[in-house]
């Protein structure tokens, strides 16, 4: 069985969301709301679909996710029963009628060959109500390629249009990255555990973007730059494995970079990054980066 949960902040949107729920063609699903202490109540609206969905309901008492968007997640994911496969839906995005019914009639194609299934994808820009056109992806594509891709901007992607297994769910959870900006790109990474992305293409989860939301505003810049360094410094850490070479030193150019476009960089992440170059050895790009290293401290002392 397929749990949706959807982390409920803002009631705008959401009756949107739960609509094209009642509207599936395949209603074997149950629906997770977990309100982040909303000043919004919506009791009102669920009541009204209630007797149309299996919807279990929760309002907790603090807000979490302006402190921890990820753990919010993480406990409205807490609220599901025994649902193997899990949705993460947001509470101002929605679904094409048929996303549950062709999840199901792929089942067999994917089962026991996948931990990640994701959609075709359209953003929606909520202001006007204007479409992009549709994001469509290979239907068998490992998790780095996919990563490339929107890296590339050949692509996008976001936590929505993703069903994952609570199985691989819980041996990895979400990275814990400011905003959870790059958590679930993050997440799709580790997710994937050495088996591919399938792609439902023929269904679509619609993503909503406005001023109102982490991707639409621009009030939040400083924080997504924080959680960028974040990001870059997983990969290079953690992940290292998954890349090559050049690709590493990519993603410790742009670590640096990202730092750098906010303030000078502290001894230690000279250090961190000088050990890097050392692990990583290019003689061209260790050059480039002691260059910019020396002439750092030569501006400090003059």
């Amino acid at each position: 069985m397929l749990g949706i949960v959807i982390p409920y902040f803002k009631i705008i949107f959401f009756e949107e969301t739960i609509k094209s729920l009642v509207n599936q063609t395949d209603k074997r699903f149950n629906v997770y709301i977990g309100n982040d202490a909303s000043p919004e109540n919506p009791s009102l609206l669920i009541e009204k679909y209630k007797h149309q969905l299996n919807i279990t309901y929760h309002r907790f008492n603090e807000n979490l996710g302006s402190i921890s968007l990820t753990k919010q997640w993480e406990r409205c994911i807490s609220l599901i029963k025994d649902e193997d496969w899990i949705m993460i839906l947001g509470d101002d995005d929605f679904l094409s009628n048929n996303v549950v019914g062709s999840w199901y009639e792929n089942y067999n194609n994917f089962n026991t060959k996948t931990n990640l299934i994701r959609f075709g994808s359209k953003i929606v820009n909520k202001k006007d109500s204007t479409m992009s056109e549709l994001f469509e992806h290979p239907i068998w594509e490992s998790g780095v390629d996919s990563f490339w891709r929107k890296y590339n901007n050949e692509t996008r992607s976001s936590l929505s249009e993703h069903i994952f297994s609570k199985r691989v769910y819980n041996k990895h959870g979400f990275k814990n990255f400011p905003l959870a900006w790059n958590s679930d790109d993050c997440a799709w990474l580790d997710f994937s555990d050495n088996k591919p992305i399938y792609t439902i293409n023929e269904s679509i989860v619609f993503i909503g973007i406005s001023s109102l939301n982490i991707s639409g505003k621009i009030d939040n810049f400083r924080l997504k730059k924080d959680s960028q360094i974040a990001f870059y410094k997983y990969l290079i850490s953690k992940k290292a494995k998954l890349f090559n070479k050049k690709e590493l030193l990519l993603f410790m150019y742009r670590f640096e970079f990202e730092i750098l476009s906010q303030r000078h960089l502290t001894n230690f992440e000279w250090l961190y990054l000088f050990f890097r170059y050392v692990k990583n050895f290019d003689s061209t790009e260790s050059k480039k980066f002691l260059k910019r290293f020396l002439n750092t401290i030569l501006k400090r002392n003059e």
